[in-house]
C-alpha cells in the first residue's frame, strides 16, 4: 500500500517510493529504494521536499497514529480539483503598472498546420540558445535585443495554437534539454500570460522571463550539468545557484525589465518558503516569478534528462497538483492547467470503448474532452488503424476512463502517433 507521509517520520527500513516533488529538488538519481542507509536519510532530510510516499508492502510502516494519506484519498482530490477547473472564473494579475488592455486572440490555427510552423520555430530557438549559452560560458554580454525577436516568434505561435510548439518542444533528448528547456518554458509562460488574460507587452515579457531564466546555468560544468547519475552535495549545491548566478549575468547586459531579472532569480521559491535562493514565501515572491515556477517545474519533469525518462503530461499535471499546497500559487496553477487541458497534447489515455489513445489537440468545449487517436484494443490486444475522436462531438459516446502510464505499453511510436514527427526532430 502506497502512503505519503512527511519526510520527518521516515525511519530505515522504510521502502521510499516517490518523492513528493521534483527530481531537480533532490540528489538522488532513483525514487524507489529501501532506506537502510543513515547517510541518505540524513540526506533526505536536507533536501526541501518536505513529504514522500513508501510501499508499506515492501518497508515498514509509519507508527500507529501517524498522520499519512493514501494513494486512493489523493486521486479522487485531485479529480475532484480538475472537475472544477472548467467552472473558475479567470484571474486577472499583472506585473507592469499601468495595466495594459488584454491581448488580441491571433486567428486561430489547426493543430497539423502549426506542427509545421512550430518544427522550424523550434529548431531556430534552439540554435539560438545554444548561440546565447555558449556567449554567457564566455563571459561574454548576451545579446537580449536578439532574444526578444525571438519570443516574439515562439509567441505567435502560440497564439496561433498553444499545443503546437509547446508539445514539439517536449521532445527534446536529454543532450538538448538545456537549450530547448529554455524554449519550452518561454512558450509554457506566453500560454499562462494569454490564459490570464495579460496585455501584449506583459505577455511578451513572460515569454522573454522563460527564454532568459535558466540562463546561469551556462556557469555550471558539463559533466555535473549532463550527469547521467546522481549528484554528489557538492555538485547539487552548485547547480542550486546558477538562479543567481543568471541575474548577474542579466544584470550586468543593462537592458533586461526588472520583472524578467526577478523570475530569473527566484523560479525556485515556493509558496511554503523552502525554496531558494532566498527562500521568500507567498506573497513575496512576484507574480511572474510564480508562473516561472510552473512552468519550469512542468517542462522538466515531462522531458527526459540524462538520468530519467520524462513523465507522461497528464500524469505530471496531477503529480503537480498533488505538491501545488505547498509548492506552487494554486490559481495560477489552474490557469496554468487550464492553458494546457488536463489531458494535454501528448497524454495516454484509455476510452470507455476499451480503446486506448493519445491526446493530439484540446477542443474549446471542455477540459476533459480533447480529440484522442485511437489506435489500441485492451480487448483484441492488439493494434488498431488509427481513428481521430472528438471527445466533445455531440454524437460521441466515448469518455476518457483513465490515464495509462506509458512505460507499461511501450509504444515506440507514441510521439510521432500525435505530432507526425520521429522520436528526433531536432
Amino acid at each position: 500500500m502506497l502512503k505519503r507521509i512527511d519526510k520527518r517520520h521516515l525511519t530505515m527500513g522504510m521502502y521510499v517510493h516517490e518523492f513528493c516533488g521534483s527530481w531537480m529538488e533532490h540528489p538522488f538519481w532513483r525514487t524507489k529504494f529501501l532506506l537502510k542507509c543513515q547517510k541518505d536519510l540524513a540526506r533526505i532530510q536536507a533536501t526541501p521536499i518536505r513529504e514522500c510516499w513508501i510501499d508499506t508492502s515492501r518497508g515498514l510502516d509509519v507508527v500507529s497514529g501517524t498522520f499519512s494519506v493514501s494513494s486512493e484519498e489523493v486521486d479522487a482530490q485531485i479529480d475532484t480539483e480538475f472537475s472544477r477547473l472548467q467552472d473558475l472564473p479567470p484571474i486577472h494579475v499583472s506585473f507592469l503598472s499601468p495595466s495594459p488592455p488584454p491581448a488580441l486572440d491571433r486567428n486561430p490555427v489547426d493543430m497539423s498546420s502549426e506542427l509545421k510552423e512550430a518544427a522550424v520555430i523550434c529548431m531556430k530557438s534552439k540554435e539560438a540558445v545554444v548561440s546565447m549559452f555558449h556567449e554567457a560560458r564566455m563571459g561574454r554580454v548576451v545579446d537580449t535585443v536578439a532574444a526578444q525577436g525571438l519570443v516574439e516568434e515562439i509567441s505567435d505561435s502560440v497564439m496561433r495554437n498553444p499545443a503546437a510548439l509547446i508539445s514539439l518542444a517536449r521532445l527534446k533528448t536529454a543532450d538538448d534539454y538545456t537549450y530547448m528547456h529554455s524554449v519550452a518554458v518561454c512558450a509554457l509562460m506566453v500560454a499562462l500570460a494569454k490564459q490570464l488574460k495579460l496585455g501584449d507587452e506583459q505577455i511578451r515579457l513572460a515569454g522573454l522571463a522563460g527564454l532568459l531564466h535558466d540562463l546561469g546555468k551556462a556557469m555550471i560544468p558539463l559533466e555535473v550539468l549532463n550527469k547521467p547519475g546522481k549528484l554528489s552535495d557538492e555538485e547539487f549545491a552548485v547547480v542550486r545557484r546558477h538562479p543567481v548566478d543568471g541575474f548577474h549575468m542579466l544584470k550586468a547586459c543593462g537592458n533586461v525589465p526588472e520583472p524578467v531579472l526577478d523570475a530569473c532569480l527566484h523560479h525556485h521559491e515556493k509558496i511554503d518558503g523552502s525554496g531558494y535562493p532566498d527562500r521568500l514565501r507567498g506573497d513575496d515572491i512576484s507574480v511572474i516569478a510564480r508562473m516561472a515556477a510552473i512552468c519550469d517545474v512542468y517542462d522538466a519533469i515531462t522531458s527526459d534528462r540524462p538520468y530519467k525518462r520524462g513523465w507522461d503530461p497528464a500524469d505530471s499535471l496531477r503529480r503537480m497538483a498533488e505538491w501545488a499546497p505547498g509548492h506552487f500559487d494554486l490559481r495560477l496553477f489552474q490557469a496554468f492547467v487550464k492553458s494546457i487541458g488536463i489531458y494535454p497534447v501528448g497524454s495516454l489515455v484509455r476510452l470507455t470503448s476499451g480503446r486506448i489513445g493519445v491526446v493530439v489537440e484540446q477542443t474549446s468545449k471542455s477540459l476533459t474532452m480533447p480529440i484522442v487517436k485511437v489506435f489500441f484494443s485492451t480487448q483484441s490486444e492488439k493494434r488498431i488503424l488509427p481513428e481521430l475522436v472528438d471527445l466533445s462531438a455531440q454524437d460521441c459516446a466515448e469518455r476518457i476512463l483513465a490515464r495509462e502510464d506509458p512505460e507499461k505499453w511501450n509504444f515506440q511510436d507514441l510521439n510521432a502517433l500525435w505530432s507526425g514527427f520521429g522520436e528526433r526532430i531536432w
